[in-house]
């Protein structure tokens, strides 16, 4: 079974806690947030509450756009997520594009990044993104494979802050 045919996204359940957890533990020392501003001492159903309503666009604070954020399975594992901005603010044009997606490190190399992002893109269009904006740190070879192989094409580099590695900006159209 190959991953486009393995792999799907879907919401977090409530009985996604705990891998939930372990995963964004697992990430935070890489400096990549599984869960998209998760607080530890955030109860669960607050935080599907809170995703529940970005996705829709209500109650956001300053500066938070709508997004969708699902996790991706491949055999009733948590592998990755996804996080699907339906629009961008100038700090997501500028760093983080529309589409922002990660693959726990046991999984990763088989195909899973690019079928998330190739469903990833799926969505954007759903919600009405035409021409899609991904970024990727510029010394990050695996997600610029991803990213072009996906149809990507490099827009530009730009510098982040001091000590970060630059940002590469493709778009799909």
């Amino acid at each position: 079974m190959t991953a486009s045919t393995s792999l799907r996204l879907r919401p977090l359940r409530l009985e996604d806690e705990d891998a939930f957890r372990a995963a964004h533990r697992a990430m935070l020392p890489e400096g990549f947030e599984f869960g998209w501003a998760f607080d530890e001492g955030t109860s669960w159903s607050a935080y599907l509450e809170r995703l529940g309503d970005e996705r829709i666009g209500r109650q956001l604070p300053p500066g938070i756009v709508p997004a969708t954020f699902l996790v991706a399975e491949v055999g009733g594992r948590v592998v990755g997520r996804t996080s699907v901005r339906h629009v961008l603010n100038d700090y997501l044009e500028r760093f983080e594009g529309h589409i922002g997606y990660g693959v726990l490190a046991p999984y990763r190399r088989r195909g899973y990044a690019t079928e998330i992002l190739r469903q990833s893109l799926v969505i954007a269009r759903s919600v009405g993104v035409g021409r899609v904006l991904v970024t990727c740190d510029e010394d990050n070879a695996g997600s610029a494979a991803v990213i072009e192989a996906n149809g990507g094409r490099l827009d530009n580099v730009v510098p982040t802050e001091p000590g970060r590695p630059a940002k590469r900006r493709y778009w799909i159209d």
